[in-house]
């Protein structure tokens, strides 16, 4: 149940990476939809709640929710700039595959999940194809098909990641509700992402919603979609395994790479399957 889980939430969120890829304003666009996600998010909870499902137990859960959100802000922001300088391909290798190197060392310390002979072995492999991902990234980028900074962004995004992760496993040990903690963590991030964006830029919200409203929204949703999936997998499995399995997810953005038109160096194509063998191997 969940590796099916995992799974599903791995192909919807390179799915809507993916569509960010394709917008010309992906700040803005982020931004839109990060609120349609929130709204998602925050009818599943509701429904929840009036279930009678108990959404927070303890005020340590809600921090911990909160906290999580503030890392989704840096997430989203650092993706946008990201996806602005990078191929999708390169960026979401980077991001993905760095993020589980941060995470697993951090879930044995904080959460007493076991250094196994495997995910050791797993996370040289995953650390090799990001290496292989990082040079493909620069050789291409000596052609201009990358912008300076792309790979620096794309760390950070792992380091963001990998915060939220980290996070959400905490809030969800609190016995907090994985769909109302993913509406307040998206919440906070929502707000913190439209704080932050100028005020020309904020006045930009409107009318490109208008232009865009098929695209966003769907986005919206796979966003919504993947991180309600992860949160389930999340509150059955531990945060270590689970970010590591996901991490399939970026064969899905290999392939969806080559649907919007892009044409990954055969470098970081062995980079991408290199960090999804990686995971196999620290989840097996």
């Amino acid at each position: 149940m969940i590796v099916a889980l995992v799974v599903a939430s791995a192909l919807c969120h390179a799915t809507w990476n993916a569509l960010l890829r394709l917008e010309r304003n992906k700040d803005q666009s982020l931004v839109v939809a990060i609120i349609v996600a929130t709204l998602i998010a925050t009818i599943v909870a509701t429904v929840r709640g009036a279930l009678g499902a108990t959404l927070f137990r303890t005020l340590p859960g809600v921090a911990f929710t909160v906290a999580a959100g503030a890392f989704e802000a840096l997430y989203f922001a650092s993706l946008a700039q990201a996806m602005s300088r990078g191929r999708l391909g390169v960026v979401y290798t980077v991001s993905r595959g760095g993020s589980v190197l941060v995470v697993w060392p951090l879930s044995v310390a904080l959460y007493g999940e076991i250094a196994t002979g495997a995910s050791i072995a797993g996370s040289s492999i995953v650390l090799v194809g990001l290496i292989a991902c990082g040079f493909g990234a620069q050789a291409a980028a000596g052609k201009q098909a990358e912008r300076k900074g792309a790979l620096a962004w794309s760390i950070a995004c792992a380091c963001a990641i990998a915060g939220y992760h980290i996070m959400y496993k905490a809030a969800l040990r609190q016995d907090s509700n994985p769909s109302a903690c993913f509406a307040l963590s998206l919440g906070v991030a929502a707000v913190i992402n439209v704080i932050r964006l100028k005020a020309p830029d904020r006045r930009a919200l409107g009318p490109l919603i208008r232009t865009h409203a098929p695209r966003l929204l769907l986005m919206g949703l796979f966003c919504g979609g993947s991180f309600l999936i992860l949160m389930e997998a999340l509150a059955r499995g531990g945060s270590g395994f689970v970010i590591t399995l996901r991490n399939v997810s970026v064969l899905f953005a290999a392939g969806l790479a080559w649907w919007i038109g892009e044409r990954p160096r055969r470098l970081e194509l062995i980079g991408a399957l290199l960090v999804a063998a990686g995971a196999a191997v620290m989840a097996s």
